[in-house]
């Protein structure tokens, strides 16, 4: 299931210089270019006719930001499958506000099928 560990404490580390320097960057630009980067912030959430640059400035690139950007991209580490593998155990939450994995779900010879849907006829054949 997953990587093994070496693999996923190296791909962590690579991730953690990666956004480490992500950070860096832009707490660089946000100071030395403070009007370009709310430009290009601003330009990116267009759509959004909730999002205020005002409101979201403070947290962009801090430590806040920094460590849920890092939990973000090591939960998607955890999260990939090879083909023909292991589905990841991801974690949920039932309806009831419970925290489990999906895997929890699993009975017997459930066939589990991600990423498609198939319909019942072929779904009873399996």
């Amino acid at each position: 299931m997953g990587l093994p560990r070496p693999v996923l404490w190296l791909r962590r580390l690579w991730v953690l210089l990666q956004v480490a320097v992500q950070v860096a960057v832009g707490k660089v630009f946000l100071k030395l270019f403070p009007a370009r980067v709310k430009q290009h912030i601003v330009a990116m959430n267009g759509k959004n006719p909730h999002f205020s640059y005002d409101n979201w400035a403070p947290t962009l690139y801090s430590m806040q930001y920094f460590w849920f950007v890092l939990k973000v991209q090591w939960q998607r580490l955890e999260d990939r499958t090879e083909p023909g593998g292991l589905a990841p155990n991801c974690p949920v939450v039932r309806l009831s506000g419970q925290r489990c994995n999906i895997w929890d779900f699993m009975q017997g010879s459930d066939v589990w099928v991600f990423g498609s849907c198939l319909p019942p006829s072929l779904a009873c054949t399996l």
